[in-house]
Order: C-alpha cells, then sequence, then structure tokens
C-alpha cells in the first residue's frame, strides 16, 4: 500500500514574538528558523518517516527556495515528484509564534493553486486501488474536486484535512473516507461545535471525523459513535505542525496495523503530537525516525 500526498510545500520562516501584535501595530520580534513546510510536505516526510511508502506531488517556483525545498526533501525517505513552474515564485510562510506556543501563520498558495490534474496523472500513474490520497486545502477546489473522482474511480482511499479552510470545500466531503480538522473548521463547515459538528459530518457521509479540540484532547466519530482521546500532556514550546503530526501517525498506525483509523492510533499519534509541541520550528520538531519507530512499536 502507498499513501500519495498531494498538496503544498513552502520555506517557513519563523519569527518569536511576546505577543501577536494588533492591527497597526509594530512590535519586535526574534527570526528563529528558516526550514521546510507546508501541509502537504509536513504531512508527506512524517508518512515517510513512519516507513509508509510515500509519494509526495507539489509544485515548486524555479527560485532560490525551490533549490531550498528540493534539498530539504532530498534529506527525507519521501519519494518526491514535484511540478516546476517558472511563472509563479515558490510558496512561503511566515509564522509568528507567542511566549504561550501559540502561533499565527500567513502563508502564500500562488505556486500550489498552479498544482492541475494533468500534471498530478502524469505523477499518479502506479496509483492502484486501496493506495491512499491524502488532500489538504492548498490546492484549487477544482482540482480537489477532479482528484478526488479520479481516486474513487481508482477505489483509493481518500482522507481530507480542509485546512486552509475555503467556502466550497463542504460539498466533497461525502466522497471521502476519513476528514481530519479542528475546531474553527468544524463550525465553519457544519456551524456546530464539538460532538455536534462530529455527527453532522457524519450524516454528510463521511466514514471517519477526527476533530482536534487542542488541549481537551481528540474526538474520534464513525459509524460505531463519537469517542474521545485525552491529549497527552507536555510543555508546550511551539504549536506549528501539530496538526500535520497527528494525521499523519495515525494514519500510519493504522497502516502498519492493517485497520481503520482507531482509538489506539490516535493515541499514538497524540504522543507524537506531543513530541512535536513541545519543540520550536516545523521540519525540525517533527519526531525522527528512531522516535516514530519506537512510538508505533
Amino acid at each position: 500500500m502507498k499513501v500519495f500526498v498531494v498538496g503544498n510545500v513552502a520555506v517557513d520562516e519563523t519569527f518569536a514574538v511576546s505577543r501577536v501584535p494588533h492591527e497597526g501595530e509594530s512590535i519586535f520580534g526574534t527570526r528563529l528558523s528558516t526550514d521546510l513546510g507546508g501541509k502537504g510536505a509536513n504531512q508527506a516526510l512524517i508518512l515517510a518517516r513512519c516507513g509508509i511508502p510515500t509519494i509526495f506531488i507539489a509544485a515548486v517556483g524555479s527560485d532560490a527556495k525551490g533549490d531550498l525545498i528540493h534539498r530539504c526533501l532530498n534529506e527525507e525517505p519521501v519519494a518526491a515528484r514535484l511540478v516546476k513552474t517558472c511563472s509563479e515564485a515558490s510558496d512561503s510562510s511566515i509564522i509568528i509564534k507567542d511566549e504561550r506556543g501559540g502561533n499565527a501563520i500567513i502563508t502564500t498558495t500562488d505556486c500550489s493553486r498552479l498544482l492541475n490534474l494533468e500534471e498530478i496523472e502524469k505523477r499518479m500513474k502506479d496509483a492502484i486501488a486501496h493506495d491512499i490520497l491524502v488532500l489538504q486545502g492548498n490546492i484549487s477546489l477544482a482540482t480537489t474536486q477532479r482528484l478526488i473522482a479520479k481516486a474513487r474511480s481508482r477505489k483509493m482511499k481518500i482522507i481530507l484535512n480542509p485546512s486552509p479552510f475555503e467556502i466550497g470545500i463542504e460539498v466533497h466531503l461525502m466522497n471521502v473516507n476519513t476528514v481530519f480538522l479542528n475546531q474553527h473548521e468544524a463550525f465553519q463547515i457544519t456551524g456546530h461545535q464539538s460532538s455536534d459538528a462530529v455527527e453532522k459530518l457524519l450524516t454528510l457521509g463521511v466514514e471517519t471525523v477526527v476533530l482536534s479540540e487542542g488541549e481537551k484532547g481528540l474526538l474520534l466519530g464513525t459509524h460505531a459513535g463519537i469517542f474521545s482521546v485525552p491529549a497527552h500532556t507536555c510543555d508546550v514550546i511551539d504549536s506549528t505542525g501539530a496538526g500535520d503530526t497527528l494525521l499523519a501517525v495515525a494514519l500510519a498506525a493504522a497502516i502498519l496495523r492493517q485497520e481503520n483509523i482507531a482509538l489506539r492510533s490516535l493515541e499514538v499519534a497524540s504522543r507524537a503530537a506531543a513530541l512535536t509541541v513541545s519543540r520550536s520550528g516545523t521540519r525540525m520538531a517533527f519526531p525522527t525516525v528512531e522516535e516514530l519507530e519506537r512510538l508505533l512499536s
């Protein structure tokens, strides 16, 4: 079984501030790191570090940041099948991290929005039934819709993380198997919170719903009911990438056990996410191959 992650890749620049500034306000900050980022890249490289055969498809620009992205991906066990564009600069993100470990993120999608179905299809010719497609909210809705239809025709399993949220993504939920999302995205899609939101998503046709409620933990919704998974306690240094770690490790644990995402998969994923938030940065904060091997054993 292979996992195809189709999404975005970016260069993350992280700044530490005492607090997020108000509108029109200037404050001092400290640059912490420049590293590989983007939700698609994050999820792909963590899956690969878990030992899952992972193919990552994304668009990059013909620029210095694109060169950096290539170098960083070459250091990871992921199979990167990148589409080089000349008309746009590689995507980038500015991450503002406050003293409590919270963050605010500004990310560009000019490059990832150029990714079209034809280029993706060229890089998915080896996809077969029961392979898995992982999507986020960074590629265009039109491409997302067509890609979901293609994956369903191949009898692939589809996992969607609708982040960043865009109005219109909700109509595609009935065609995916699993949805990972946070409280804000759940409310934007359903108008409900907590277990009410999970129940609404299940009625839309989603088979499995994983709702992150931050420090309160997780909710898992399936046809068997709605179950809670407590958060793994830790000192939060930087919450960037926690959701990507959660998704990737939960999926990896389920694949390795040859089962659907279940409570024990999420318990392992919660511990992995706790490792991520206890460190600063993006890629450098993710659990290592050795750490993930111990968690997944």
